[in-house]
């Protein structure tokens, strides 16, 4: 699995492959409130966990700036009611 590297001024995630990146997007509400909007793996990268390694960064990074978090992204959604 590649590494998930965050460019803090694009307010994304990415997992570098080869053409295409995964992405996982966010947007800052408020100094403390914190929005995961969208996921995208490309299709030929489907199913090997990166969307899921993406969400897991992007958690563990929120709430080590001690941010709430919300997501409109329906998959992020989903990591946000199992925890």
């Amino acid at each position: 699995m590649s590494d998930v590297i965050h460019l803090n001024e694009e307010q994304r995630f990415i997992v570098e492959l080869s053409g295409d990146p995964a992405v996982l997007e966010y947007k800052m509400l408020s100094h403390n409130h914190i929005d995961f909007t969208h996921t995208f793996v490309p299709f030929r990268a489907r199913g090997k966990g990166y969307a899921e390694a993406l969400v897991e960064a992007g958690f563990s990074w929120a709430k080590q700036q001690g941010y709430d978090i919300q997501a409109s992204c329906w998959y992020v959604d989903k990591f946000l009611k199992d925890a």
